[in-house]
């Protein structure tokens, strides 16, 4: 093992040891309180690592997930259990039911109220999770755009039916070619906001968009990022867990409940609903869910790599040396 100098943002692989040491710029009297947010791909152990830091520092937790917002879906979301929630605090979990759109704007507004909250108690607030658009909200806001229009977009969805690939993405380009640009041509949910955006405002959305970053907090970014075939083992061994604890009834019951929301069309959930639909068979959904969770791991993985200052860690957030260097980051702030 390697010792070398710890500095801020130094990306900690296997074989190397950073020494922490304080200097004259760690004081932290007087400054605004401090956020830490764990992030990384699905199964990275972001759930123990931030359980420890909890303890540790006498945190609570915000979860930054998309579907552990709903009640219910709970073997597919590897929501922290019973016994670590009892363990430190949580919030964002289990807030909507399956049916209720959550977008991340409503993610924010609830996050940020969140932070205030636990920082008022004088607690550490821990930002745990793998969805990077909602992080993104959290910390560098969203654009608050005009509200939405059944209407329109019924018109809209119609029209793209009917006129096929291509039709929503001319229309942008004449409405707003630089949001045209970006916008790829078969994100359709995007091009019926923007087109949405653009006759609501009465100008092109890139003219208006404006955001809101967070404010009154100090960031602290821990990543994690374990070594690619020792994730894919994790992962492939969680999907086949979660079927074997009971997904395909517990989403049985969700869509006896609910109907086909648009939350069961998230990993795991897809696959036991094809078991239901008789469309595949069980070992093939586990397949299929492992395969999907290894490619939501690497588009994670290439989201987060675009998140500025993060001290990244090449190993499982449950590893003991990844906790005590994690540690000794947050120690060097509080």
């Amino acid at each position: 093992m390697v010792a070398v100098p710890y500095q801020p943002g130094m990306d900690l692989s296997a074989g190397m040891v950073a020494t922490v040491s304080r200097d004259a710029s760690s004081g932290n009297a007087g400054r605004e309180p401090l956020v830490v947010v764990i992030l990384g791909p699905t199964g990275s152990g972001k759930t123990a690592l931030s359980l420890f830091l909890g303890q540790e520092f006498g945190g609570e937790i915000v979860s930054c997930d998309s579907v552990a917002v709903y009640l219910g879906m709970d073997l597919g979301t590897a929501k922290p259990s019973v016994e670590e929630r009892a363990g430190a605090a949580h919030h964002l979990i289990d807030i909507a039911d399956p049916d209720e759109p959550f977008t991340a704007g409503k993610y924010s507004r609830r996050a940020r109220a969140a932070l205030g909250e636990i920082t008022a108690r004088g607690n550490l607030p821990i930002v745990t999770g793998g969805t990077g658009l909602y992080l993104r909200a959290l910390i560098d806001g969203i654009f608050a755009g005009p509200g939405r229009q059944e209407d329109l977009r019924a018109r809209l969805q119609k029209g793209h039916a009917r006129h096929g690939a291509g039709w929503l993405h001319r229309m942008l380009g004449r409405l707003d070619p630089v949001s045209a640009e970006r916008i790829h041509a078969n994100d359709t949910a995007k091009l019926i906001r923007a087109i949405e955006v653009c006759v609501a405002a009465g100008k092109p959305m890139s003219d208006v968009q404006t955001r809101d970053p967070l404010q009154g907090f100090r960031i602290l970014r821990i990543g994690l990022n374990p070594k690619r075939e020792a994730l894919y083992e994790r992962l492939n061994r969680r999907a086949e867990a979660m079927f074997e604890a009971g997904l395909v009834e517990e989403t049985r019951g969700l869509l006896a409940r609910y109907g086909p929301v648009k939350a069961l069309d998230s990993l795991g959930y897809r696959q036991a609903l094809a078991v239901l639909a008789g469309s595949m068979s069980e070992p093939l959904a586990i397949a299929a869910a492992q395969q999907g969770h290894r490619n939501y791991a690497k588009r994670q993985l290439t989201w987060f790599r675009r998140e500025p200052e993060v001290h990244w860690f090449h190993s499982f957030g449950d590893e003991a040396g990844v906790q005590r260097m994690a540690r000794e980051l947050v120690a060097l702030r509080v």
